[in-house]
């Protein structure tokens, strides 16, 4: 009577057994997962830490500013009719000195020239006449075409060789030009027109990113006698230096003087290069101040019917 109620019994207590058995083998695999993972979490930093952060990627790879061009030194240009005083206006264009005549730019900061005329008339002892243009060009830096400093070296090389071989000019000579800039060069030569021979100085210089091209000729009119050339040079050397401490003034505002940068060295904000700066410092289609000084060099037509 009592077995098949013992038998029931034991049954419960025999799975009991087997499950916990079951059960052991389990703990210890989910034991083991849990170990596994627990090993994963614990070098989950170092695997995170072994993936390349932004700081490692930017170490390993070249420095992007590293490749950048070097910021041009000079941000801005100054009025072209202002960059020579009236002191000196007045010995280069005596009779001239009301005859400033800017030259139109759509972009002031980076490109100007400005022009001055004088006409001594002597009456019957003939006449003196002065013509004199001053040009400027600034140069930006550009990743794609270079550094200012560079464009504007081109450039003044350029400047300095159509002075050289303008056409019809005779006893064409120059010389560098000692304290004016980077780089300066004074080219002279004399041009027959058929109110006389006129004798042209053409004085290129280079200050950091911008060319300045001063144009000078004088001539005697109506049997006057000619003007010394190496009057005319001295004077055209004197007023390129004036312009180069002109461009200076201009981009001081709180850099330091002549290079557009603060005391550290490093340009200064001021002295930042423009966006459209690169574009419209390319060289204008308009013909160089050297080549049109040949057109120029003689006087227009109501002065030379006054001489």
């Amino acid at each position: 009577m009592h077995r098949p109620a013992q038998r029931v019994g034991r049954a419960p207590r025999l799975t009991r057994i087997l499950v916990c058995a079951a059960a052991v083998p389990a703990m210890f695999v989910a034991a083991g997962c849990s170990s596994d993972s627990g090993s994963d979490s614990g070098s989950g930093s170092a695997s995170g830490d072994a993936k390349p952060s932004t700081g490692t990627s930017a170490a390993g790879s070249p420095d992007a500013t590293a490749n950048a061009v070097k910021k041009a030194a000079y941000a801005t240009l100054p009025s072209p009719c202002a960059v020579l005083s009236k002191k000196t206006l007045g010995e280069l264009v005596p009779k001239g000195l009301k005859s400033a005549k800017a030259g139109q730019s759509n972009d002031a900061g980076n490109r100007g020239n400005c022009s001055w005329n004088s006409l001594d008339n002597k009456g019957v002892k003939g006449s003196q006449f002065r013509w004199l243009n001053v040009s400027l060009l600034r140069f930006d830096s550009d990743e794609a075409r270079g550094e200012g400093n560079q464009l504007a070296q081109t450039y003044y090389e350029k400047q300095v060789k159509d002075a050289q071989t303008v056409t019809g000019a005779k006893a064409t000579g120059s010389a560098p030009v000692s304290g004016a800039g980077d780089a300066s060069t004074a080219v002279h030569y004399d041009l027959k027109k058929k109110e006389g021979t006129f004798k042209q100085q053409t004085v290129v210089t280079r200050v950091e990113n911008v060319v300045i091209t001063l144009d000078y000729n004088g001539a005697g009119l109506a049997g006057d006698k000619a003007p010394g050339a190496d009057d005319l040079t001295k004077a055209a050397e004197k007023a390129v230096k004036e312009v180069v401490a002109s461009v200076a003034t201009a981009n001081q505002d709180g850099s330091r003087p002549g290079g557009g940068q603060d005391g550290s060295g490093a340009p200064s904000k001021s002295a930042s290069p423009s966006a459209s700066a690169s574009k419209s410092a390319k060289p204008s289609k308009s013909p160089s101040p050297s080549k049109s000084a040949a057109k120029s060099a003689s006087p227009s037509k109501s002065a030379a019917a006054k001489s």
